[in-house]
């Protein structure tokens, strides 16, 4: 059985914290597959919400914004390699704690939603 060729093609406008947060929710490596899986196949009901404060979200995107300005301005600069290798060892333990205070944001919502109810 041959599968059906993918020809239609769906443009979404989002905020740099919407796209953000498609990203982090993603499972796939690809963002369309895990969009395709979610939206199609999983059942409504038995999605569980990740409740994220939108000012933290924006300030996530900002930071994330900064760092890819300094990511692109140390590949373009003639520093030399160990520099570079200095400053993207910096950036990336930024990215790092970046992720474990998402991670932290993230539980400390759930658990705010939990007492809620």
């Amino acid at each position: 059985m041959t599968e059906e060729k993918r020809e239609k093609i769906i443009k979404i406008r989002c905020t740099e914290a919407e796209y953000l947060e498609l990203k982090n929710r993603s499972t796939k490596p690809r963002l369309a597959e895990w969009m395709r899986e979610h939206c199609l196949d999983a059942p409504s009901q038995n999605r569980k919400l990740q409740i994220i404060d939108p000012n933290f979200l924006r300030q996530l995107a900002g930071i994330g914004n900064n760092l890819n300005q300094i990511a692109r301005a140390v590949n373009i600069q003639k520093s030399k390699p160990l520099e570079r290798v200095k400053i993207l060892a910096a950036l990336t333990s930024i990215q790092r704690e970046l992720a474990v205070l998402k991670d932290d944001k993230v539980t400390e919502s759930s658990e705010d939603m939990s007492h809620a109810g």
